[in-house]
């Protein structure tokens, strides 16, 4: 398989490994308290190596929009950084984020022409060629999303589309839900025959000959006597006793006339969705004037961000990659629309934003989420508010230069890194026992703030600092 070379790779490879594990320091909750919603502020790269010890292979699904490097300036970020440094700006962060991944689990990463092509290479190196396209197994996943209603008249050729690049973390483990029907598709489903059963939508009757049986080759005769063999190259889907039943039960089309080639109904009743492909139109999805719409209502058209993502964008690839209860990360935020989807869909989620608006828009929006605000898919998924986050920020490294411990980390925290260093698993608070982490830790388990450690919900857990949650040792007030 190629790989892609550029000038400080080397420095970048090394990078995932050798960047410092730092503490995430619990600054204030929002909303319900007890809640495993999460929302960083500092570098993404610091973060998800933070996060590592306690989330490493339990995030379900990972989507992410990074700058698109289109040598623009926005308001919020810099999207201007020459190639080689874009480069090694992903390839650590890609790394750490499959580390986070579930074993069922996929990352989904938004992207245009300016480095998506660079990108499905690097990562074809960080997940693996076949973690990409596997059409036998599952998937075939370079989504394309049709983001534009009208051409830009000021390009002669111009972009109408993002790529969605999707990779799972085992194509054998990943399983992914159907499309709910609704909208446009529900629409296909009528009852032009007055069906007792319903409304229906007609489907093909072939299939390919590639593995056919011989009672799959006859010819239908229509209600009207007219005769229909196979096409050519094709075979009839079922065979020919099945078939005639289906007509018995009134489950064939033959057209309004009753001469034309056979179809099966499928029931609107009988449907639960339906699977999903690689070309999602704006109809369906949303677009760039249906975002800034979004986001101008939240937060002005003074104050809001260039190129937002619509909600239902962030809807269609949860429901297809999660179900409730899943944990969701964003290590790109921005203006939160991955974060708020995930909160009114009843997925947990972590986010990740560097700049200032993780205070400024991500928090106040997510406030309006937990407020129950009637904007995006609120009305779809009947959103009527509640839940709660809890905000962080990057705090002290654990370990410093010499290589021995901050004394500023917490027991709870060292723990939780401790178990990670000498197992590589995560750290299982809720079901660990404390005799069994002094055997891994060399930690003396009649330390009394070992109780706080098997907390999953310690408001102290990621390492706040709190000079009451000691490593066995009390600060002075």
């Amino acid at each position: 398989m190629p790989f892609l070379d550029w000038v400080n790779k080397t420095q970048a490879v090394q990078d995932a490994a050798t960047v410092p594990y730092h503490l995430l320091q619990f600054s204030q909750g929002y909303g319900e308290p007890n809640t495993d919603n999460m929302l960083i502020q500092g570098d993404n790269l610091l973060a998800l190596k933070g996060l590592l010890p306690f989330y490493r292979g339990r995030v379900k699904c990972i989507y992410i929009d990074p700058p698109y490097n289109t040598q623009s300036a926005f308001e919020h970020y810099d999207d201007k950084l020459e190639h080689s440094q874009w480069l090694s700006m992903m390839y650590p962060r890609l790394v750490l984020l499959r580390e986070l991944l579930a074993d069922d689990g996929s990352i989904w990463v938004s992207i245009d022409d300016n480095e998506g092509h660079y990108l499905k290479v690097l990562m074809d190196e960080v997940f693996g060629r076949k973690n990409f396209e596997q059409p036998r197994k599952y998937f075939h996943a370079n989504v394309i999303w049709k983001k534009r209603t009208s051409p830009d008249a000021r390009l002669s050729l111009g972009a109408a589309h993002d790529n969605i690049l999707v990779y799972a973390k085992d194509p054998d483990k990943l399983k992914l839900n159907l499309v709910p029907l609704s909208g446009e598709k529900a629409k296909n489903f009528k009852n032009p025959d007055n069906d007792p059963r319903g409304a229906w939508a007609s489907t093909d009757f072939t299939g390919q000959i590639g593995h056919a049986t011989p009672n799959q080759f006859y010819t239908i005769v229509t209600p009207s006597g007219k005769q229909f063999p196979p096409p050519d190259g094709r075979c009839w889907a079922l065979a020919e006793d099945t078939f005639y039943k289906l007509v018995e039960e009134g489950r064939v089309w033959f057209g309004k006339t009753g001469n034309s080639k056979p179809r099966l109904k499928r029931y609107i009743s009988e449907v639960e969705g339906i699977t999903a492909w690689t070309w999602w139109p704006n109809t369906e999805v949303g677009h760039n004037q249906e975002s800034k719409k979004e986001i101008n209502a939240l937060f002005g058209s003074d104050s809001a961000f260039e190129t937002p993502k619509p909600e239902r964008l962030m809807q269609r690839i949860l429901q297809l990659a999660t179900n409730t209860g899943d944990l969701i990360l964003d290590s790109f935020l921005g203006s939160a629309s991955t974060a708020a989807v995930a909160h009114k869909m009843g997925r947990r989620y972590i986010g990740i934003e560097m700049g200032e608006h993780a205070q400024t828009h991500c928090i106040p929006r997510l406030q309006k989420v937990i407020e129950g605000e009637q904007g995006g898919i609120s009305k779809a998924v009947n959103w009527q508010g509640g839940g709660g986050f809890r905000f962080f920020t990057l705090g002290d490294p654990v370990f410093l230069p010499d290589g021995s411990i901050n004394p500023a980390v917490r027991f709870a925290s060292l723990a939780a890194y401790l178990w990670h260093f000498d197992t590589g698993e995560p750290w299982q608070a809720p079901t660990l026992n404390t005799v069994e982490l002094s055997r891994h830790s060399g930690m003396d388990r009649r330390n009394p703030d070992c109780r706080d450690a098997t907390n999953p919900r310690h408001p102290w857990s990621l390492g706040s600092g709190d000079p009451n949650a000691g490593n066995g040792k009390r600060r002075k007030s």
